[in-house]
């Protein structure tokens, strides 16, 4: 199973990431939320911003998540190598702990003045929709890779379980940022557990508390157990306003524009204000 996975990961990864956001893409014509018109050039920009990243991660960095879980296991370096569980029960704990390891990197990219700078490149999209989930500086991909092979060696997952886990948060990435209309209903009892673009989409506002929230990138319980959780944006979500009040210029959303974006000073006003 692990010599399939070391394998075949990647392809897998990718195959699922292209073939749900032609499926999101059309689900957002059919049952848009906000029905916005992309920007002209918008949904390229945002798919060779990831284009880019993924091609630079890739020159630097020799390992993938993967290759990298394989070489701590096969050493019994981590938590999960000295402690004796069942092999489900390990790899259900594997997922959970990840998702929590990676709402800690998104919150700390909010808090620290200098992470800030990289994220907001996926803040200052103006619009809400499926290709927001790829708008990422390579800087931000590059930190989160070198992040993660850190949580791996702590606690020693098995590749399946990083696998897997990597394919479910290229997936939810697109999924939380659909601009898909989901029955509130449905929508109520699925946030308990997941995120879902209607929470997610608060994350996205222009007011720095709303921005400062919703962390969650698969389970939604973790904003509510470390309390960063906002249920609804204050302007309603067909009436807020996404984005960065300072990058709001059409030549501030050009692919080199971000790219530099992370050299700008930033004017957000404290989160108090």
């Amino acid at each position: 199973m692990n010599a399939w996975w070391l394998a075949h990961a990647g392809p897998t990864r990718l195959l699922v990431v292209g073939a749900l956001l032609l499926v999101l893409l059309l689900c957002q014509r059919a049952w848009p939320t906000r029905g916005e018109t992309p920007a002209r050039g918008r949904r390229w920009r945002n798919v060779g911003l990831a284009a880019v990243s993924t091609l630079l991660v890739y020159l630097i960095l020799p390992l993938t998540a993967v290759t990298f879980a394989w070489q701590m296991t096969t050493r019994g370096i981590g938590l999960l190598a000295v402690v004796d569980m069942p092999a489900m029960l390990e790899f259900l704990a594997a997922l959970v702990v990840l998702d929590l390891a990676i709402y800690w990197q998104h919150r700390w990219f909010h808090v620290i003045p200098q992470l800030w700078r990289i994220h907001r490149v996926h803040h200052s999209d103006l619009q809400f929709e499926v290709t927001l989930g790829l708008r990422f500086h390579p800087a931000e991909i590059l930190l989160s890779m070198l992040y993660k092979f850190a949580v791996i060696a702590a606690l020693g997952p098995s590749p399946v379980a990083v696998a897997v886990y990597e394919i479910l948060l290229a997936a939810f990435a697109l999924l939380t940022h659909a601009d898909v209309a989901i029955p509130h209903a449905w929508d109520r009892q699925l946030r308990r557990v997941l995120v879902t673009p209607d929470w997610h989409r608060v994350h996205h506002s222009v007011y720095r508390d709303e921005t400062d929230s919703n962390y969650g990138n698969i389970l939604s319980l973790w904003d509510r157990l470390f309390h960063s959780r906002i249920e609804q944006p204050r302007d309603g979500h067909r009436g807020m306003q996404i984005g960065l009040t300072q990058f709001r210029a059409a030549p501030e959303q050009t692919l080199i524009a971000l790219l530099q974006q992370p050299l700008a000073d930033d004017l957000r006003l404290p989160s108090n204000q």
